[in-house]
């Protein structure tokens, strides 16, 4: 992750301030939050000016991908180019969705929420679009999810227990 965020701050780094980078970071699939409150860390962006960039560029996304994903899904399956890549995806997220199917709102939110490789926002909204489950309930969930994830990366990324305690 810390070389997807390089390249990120590399790239873009000329054409954008901080803040909108890390807000950019936030938003995409696989670096999300995480990868937003580390490259916010790495930029030396205060926390507080961080935090909230973060959360809402992680969130942004959520709602197009629980309303939208299983009908674009149902589109791109319709070529014959993207059907395969469509289905690895499926495929993918349905096979870390057995604690979600198991435990729903909690399973979601501890999906979302523990900062764990392939799992995330995204991630979890995909699986709760597939599984079908209930767009309130996944939401709210996948927000305390973000919120889970955004207490446990600031710890991490700054360092925020030793400040507490130090």
């Amino acid at each position: 992750m810390d070389s997807l965020v390089q390249w990120f701050t590399v790239t873009l780094g000329p054409y954008v301030s901080k803040e909108a980078l890390i807000f950019i970071i936030s938003m995409l699939p696989i670096l999300e939050l995480r990868g937003g409150l580390l490259a916010a860390s790495l930029l030396k962006i205060q926390y507080l000016t961080a935090l909230p960039l973060c959360v809402l560029g992680n969130v942004i996304p959520i709602p197009f991908i629980l309303l939208f994903l299983r009908r674009i899904f149902a589109l791109l399956k319709k070529t014959k180019l993207l059907r395969p890549l469509v289905e690895k995806m499926e495929g993918r997220a349905m096979g870390k969705s057995d604690r979600i199917q198991e435990y729903e709102f909690f399973g979601l939110l501890l999906f979302v929420g523990i900062p764990l490789p392939g799992t995330g926002a995204w991630t979890g909204a995909m699986i709760a679009s597939l599984l079908q489950l209930d767009i309130k309930k996944s939401s709210i969930a996948i927000l305390l999810g973000v919120g889970l994830a955004a207490i446990i990366m600031s710890f991490v990324s700054y360092g925020v227990l030793a400040n507490l305690l130090g």
